[in-house]
């Protein structure tokens, strides 16, 4: 017995681990398996413990099982990975394949031996997923499974830990499962996802995803470790096993502290506290109960001094508390009530408002009775990053957008002079540019923003940028001055770049069938530019005519790959712009998006209602697409 629990309790330990009367965590602690406390081991001689401990082949040994399996359709992972209903997940051997079909489109080397971080949102059935990954990835070879505590990880802490954490004995992680459906509902009728990140820390690159949709097409078994017991993740510790391939380890760890470490290395926390604690600005921020909650009161309470009471909803759920985690006016009605806008506006809202989605990764931005598009939130931070933000102070490497984002990123990059992309919707593409030097900050209209310090968007980076540009523009203000407002910030901007007026309508849910014969409609009618615009005259005549049109395609400047059919394009002699895109983020049936802008340079233009400014343009768009005969659908689900 040792310190009263069982003999064989105690996993393999090396002298190194044992510290004379330091705290057992971080690198230092000692698991034991069954209870996965920390034990102070104090003024004692490290070899008389290991002299008590079990020898490494008494520890728990499995097998590994070759289970038959056979294909099963429709596991083709989209922009951000495999999401489908928990019903079509939880049915036999749906998630074993896919996660055997990842295995076997990586190469050997990036399976054998590695380090896999497995950790999500903590949407429903994650739990249970988990622990079917640590299995799984136990009898490929794996040597090791880093699990985020509690299952807990977001999708940019995930891209950090990949990218930055450096495991007891030196290892580094080589890819990461993430578990999240991102911005979809959760529970037990609702959404989950799978994708699988590489060693750079981004979504695995269209290469790797196809192999693993044909791998799904033909499968015939998959390897698991059925007799490995389940790992308590609720507790950080090690826990050590051995199997035929040798030992294989999961290390439970803290889901913040990795994260927080790297925004601190970024941002002036010195200065963002100074206005957090100022007692002219005011502050509230809403995780609608997913993974960003985590997050929120480690970076903004302790660390920046935020009032806990600034925090909503930032508890982690399952279900994300029945709502949907999805950081828009129409979603986050709390916050947006909050912060004194919708239909119950607050009369007394705060400065700055932000949200998150479930996996945390995107982002809202608000002010006192303002909303910020996410396209001139990508372009004011690209604009004010150099003078607020540490990370940048010596310059910008290069600028990029999605394709469906405004143009307001563009203007900036010309103005200053910066190298500058315009990608397919994904987060992929933006890695292989920052992976080459080439990107700094980049964004989509999709409430993603984010920087080369991952491989992921990252929404708590995003309200860090914002407070960062709002602490350097208010530094002199904090004494009784009168404060610069996130509106003041937004006008500004538009007085020196233009206006790019912006809406988008997303109808969700819409008949598979239904939306392909739509776009293909307006694939053909591109054919006759001629025809376009007499159909747009006879809707508005105040609306420009349609210079060009064309299905968005993209030459990789790196690795030279072409992605076609990437969204259809409607370019206007005025700088307008119509794009309709069929999203490859739900779980069944499709959405169909359509992005409406106008550009604005005339500053006294600049001021109008953004809904009122597009009505002329959003006529033409309904009428020219003929999204109600071919969709049955009045109106959209979500207009943002």
């Amino acid at each position: 017995m040792l310190w009263g629990y069982e003999p064989n309790s105690v996993s393999h330990i090396h002298p190194h681990q044992v510290r004379s009367g330091q705290e057992t965590c971080g690198s230092n602690y000692i698991c034991c398996r069954h209870s996965h406390s920390h034990t102070l081991f104090a003024n004692l001689n490290p070899s008389a413990i290991l002299f008590s401990l079990p020898k490494i082949e008494d520890m728990v040994t499995f097998k590994i099982t070759r289970v038959e399996s056979a294909p099963i359709d429709g596991q083709k992972p989209g922009t951000s990975g495999l999401r489908k209903k928990v019903k079509v997940f939880t049915q036999p051997h749906y998630l074993h394949n896919f996660v055997q079909s990842t295995f076997n489109a990586l190469s050997a080397e990036k399976v054998k031996g590695s380090t896999l971080v497995v950790s999500g949102d903590g949407r429903y059935y994650s739990k249970d997923a988990i622990q079917i990954i640590i299995k799984m990835s136990a009898a490929n070879g794996v040597r090791r499974v880093w699990v985020g505590q509690n299952g807990l990880l977001s999708t940019p802490a995930v891209s950090a830990v990949v990218r930055e954490r450096v495991g007891a004995d030196g290892s580094k992680a080589n890819g990461a499962f993430i578990l999240t459906a991102s911005h979809n509902p959760g529970g037990p009728n609702e959404d989950f996802g799978i994708k699988y990140n590489m060693e750079n820390g981004g979504p695995a690159p269209e290469g790797i995803t196809d192999k693993i949709y044909e791998n799904t097409k033909t499968i015939k078994e998959y390897l698991i470790a059925e007799d490995l017991p389940e790992v308590d993740i609720s507790a950080i510790g090690i826990s050590n096993f051995s199997g035929p391939e040798g030992q294989f380890d999961v290390e439970v760890f803290d889901a913040a502290s990795d994260y927080v470490k790297l925004m601190k290395s970024i941002f002036d926390f010195q200065l963002i506290q100074k206005l957090l604690t100022s007692p002219q600005f005011t502050f509230c921020y809403d995780a609608l109960s997913g993974v960003a909650g985590a997050y929120a009161k480690r970076i903004f309470v302790e660390e920046l001094g935020a009032k806990e009471s600034s925090l909503l909803n930032c508890i982690p759920k399952e279900d994300f508390g029945g709502g949907h985690p999805d950081p828009n006016l129409t979603y986050a009605k709390e916050l947006v009530s909050r912060m004194g806008l919708g239909k119950n506006p607050n009369s007394d809202p705060p400065e700055f408002g932000a949200a998150a989605d479930g996996d945390a990764d995107r982002n809202m931005i608000l002010g006192k009775r303002f909303f910020v598009t996410p396209s001139d939130s990508v372009a004011i931070i690209a604009a004010n990053a150099v003078q607020a933000i540490p990370y940048f102070s010596s310059d910008l490497k290069g600028v990029a957008r999605s394709m469906p984002t405004s143009a307001a990123l563009d203007v900036v990059a010309n103005h200053l002079n910066l190298k500058f992309f315009e990608v397919p919707t994904g987060w992929k593409f933006f890695g292989n540019l920052m992976d080459a030097g080439l990107c700094s900050i980049c964004g989509e209209e999709s409430f993603g923003t984010g920087s080369d310090h991952i491989r992921e968007k990252d929404g708590i980076w995003a309200v860090l940028a914002w407070l960062s540009i709002l602490a350097y523009k208010n530094k002199d203000n904090l004494n009784g001055g009168e404060l610069v407002t996130v509106e003041d910030i937004v006008k500004q901007h538009w007085a020196t770049f233009g206006r790019h007026y912006y809406t988008r309508y997303d109808y969700e849910n819409v008949d598979a069938g239904a939306a392909k014969e739509l776009m293909a409609y307006l694939v053909k009618m591109q054919s006759s530019l001629g025809e376009v615009n007499k159909i747009i005259k006879g809707v508005r005549s105040d609306v420009s005519n349609v210079a060009n049109a064309d299905e968005f395609e993209y030459k990789d400047p790196v690795d030279g790959s072409i992605s076609k059919h990437q969204g259809i394009r409607y370019l206007f002699e005025d700088g307008s712009r119509l794009v309709f895109r069929l999203s490859g983020t739900g779980s069944e049936g499709a959405t169909i998006r359509l992005y409406i802008e106008q550009y604005e340079k005339d500053p006294s233009k600049t001021g109008r209602d953004s809904q009122e400014a597009l009505a002329p343009l959003v006529e033409v768009a309904l009428k020219l697409s003929k999204m109600q005969e071919f969709t049955g659908r009045t109106a959209p689900t979500v207009i943002t």
